[in-house]
């Protein structure tokens, strides 16, 4: 009988992949449920993972034109029905104030005090309240594009929760744009888009399609959504982002006008995009594995942790002397815009567990030094992405280590590039689709396909119906579909003038 390999997360992604993932969240530290049903607590580790995504993509923002600004998390009831679709939309997920404070009753327990004249939503997007603000800043052609972004949290109340995936409450960025003209609002809409795109696969390592959402996947009030989607380990599609030209529908709500160059009044054409702690679950979705979580260098936390094995008291000093030098000289190089950082773990328990703790926790390279790395001038260096150790010497370590992070970013976007290549197939009839979507082991129902590239007839009743008896939706449609040429629909027959990227999602 074959010896099974020791792995740090059981049960295995092969074993059970939704569970693997609440575990790789745990083992990694990097949050925790809250005493609050459907929240998160994000750990330091989590959230130091968290300022770097906001780092690398607040940049991204403020090249492009963008400035930060901050608006109410409490929206008034009345803001969000003034527009129907978008009020349709987030009803269900809305959580309602309706009493501004407590007091103490006769009976020692507290009672709502008084009711307030209108109920405020707790802010679940923004378009609404930021319409509003935007209604009163803009007066006159002159005073567009108004380029807004604001780092905030929302609540949706999610009943089925899973942390970064979907809870009730989570972190994101949301941008929020005004525009004189529809063609200058649709560049906007679409290069947010390419920001997106560009972030997932240069900082993330996570491939991803682009494409636009069909009207039964739309953000609601809308006049377009685009988005980028990610296929996951379990070959799940994974939303990673969003950006919607919302037209003038939120400009007629909200009254956004303004005195045109004709001397005449124009409604504004706005848009809005976002992102949020979902791309956590996305980049432990891509890139961990049985043993934990597995960073891209790019925004882990710390790319190197440097482990002092000390069995005798008397090498103490030494070690951590040779450890602390390698550390100085490690942090003097620049990877991607950012010193290499490093910590020096001489934290008193068992060597073993130690470098596990690390390994879970993904971080790209660990270096380990004991009495003989330190006779030798090298250390013991184990890389987070292939398992590969080797002895290297210390100056050549040093030498190279913005090299090896780069080699790392770079191999784990091309082992994501090839698993989506590897589980992708242009399939044209029913039945086989079908067979794709259909688990062979009934006892592991999330285990499916991957992406379907097939063509589709444009209409509601087949893209719900597959929903319906297969759970897989259109995921986006290509912006080069046409390029696909003209086929039969895969639910219908009837005529299709492209390929629709189809799968099961999170």
């Amino acid at each position: 009988m074959a010896k099974q390999k020791r792995t740090a997360i059981t049960p295995t992604r092969e074993e059970n992949y939704p569970e693997w993932y609440q575990k790789v969240v745990r083992a990694a530290d990097l949050a925790e449920n809250s005493d609050v049903r459907g929240c998160m607590v994000i750990k330091p580790w989590g959230y130091a993972l968290w300022e770097n995504i906001q780092k690398g993509l607040d940049k991204m923002f403020k090249e492009t034109g963008h400035v930060n600004a901050y608006f109410p998390i409490f929206i008034p009831k009345s803001y969000l029905e003034k527009e129907a679709e978008h009020v349709d939309g987030f009803a269900k997920e809305c959580a309602v104030v309706t009493h501004h404070r407590l007091e103490q009753g006769e009976d020692g327990k507290l009672h709502p005090a008084g009711e307030l004249e209108e109920p405020l939503i707790v802010r679940p997007t923004s378009e609404t309240i930021i319409g509003a603000t935007f209604a009163k800043w803009v007066e006159s052609y002159r005073d567009l594009p108004l380029l807004i972004n604001q780092w905030a949290n929302v609540v949706r109340w999610e009943m089925r929760t899973r942390l970064f995936l979907r809870t009730a409450e989570f972190l994101w960025q949301e941008g929020h744009t005004a525009h004189e003209t529809e063609e200058e609002a649709w560049e906007e809409t679409r290069k947010m888009l390419d920001v997106y795109q560009t972030f997932a696969e240069e900082f993330m390592a996570m491939p991803v399609l682009i494409g636009e959402k069909t009207a039964g996947e739309r953000f609601p009030g809308a006049v377009s959504t685009l988005c980028i989607e990610a296929m996951m380990q379990d070959r799940k599609a994974l939303q990673a982002g969003t950006s919607h030209f919302l037209g003038q529908n939120f400009a007629k709500a909200s009254g956004i006008q303004y005195s045109n160059r004709d001397g005449g009044k124009s409604f504004a054409w706005t848009t809005s995009w976002g992102v949020s702690t979902r791309l956590i679950g996305g980049m432990i979705m891509t890139h961990g594995d049985d043993d934990g979580m597995m960073m891209p260098p790019r925004l882990a936390p710390q790319h190197v942790v440097i482990l002092p094995i000390i069995r005798k008291e008397e090498d103490r000093e030494a070690i951590l002397d040779y450890c602390n030098e390698i550390a100085s000289n490690l942090r003097k190089q620049r990877f991607y815009e950012r010193d290499v950082e490093v910590t020096v773990d001489a934290r008193d328990i068992n060597a073993g567990e130690k470098g596990w703790s690390w390994v879970k926790k993904g971080i790209p390279i660990r270096a380990e030094v004991g009495p003989r790395d330190m006779a030798n001038n090298s250390v013991f260096m184990a890389r987070r992405d292939t398992g590969k150790k080797e002895g290297v010497d210390k100056d050549e370590f040093t030498a190279n280590i913005v090299q090896t992070l780069d080699d790392i970013q770079q191999g784990m976007l091309q082992k994501a590039l090839d698993h989506r290549a590897e589980n992708t197939k242009e399939i044209d009839s029913y039945d086989e689709f079908e067979a794709y979507f259909t688990p062979e082991n009934k006892e592991r129902p999330e285990v499916h396909g991957g992406f379907a590239m097939s063509h589709w007839c444009e209409g509601t009743e087949c893209e719900d119906k597959i929903n319906d008896d297969l759970s897989v939706t259109i995921r986006c449609i290509p912006f080069d579909r046409a390029e696909s040429g003209e086929g039969a629909c895969i639910c219908c027959g009837k005529p299709s003038p492209g390929r629709v990227v189809f799968a099961k999602s999170y």
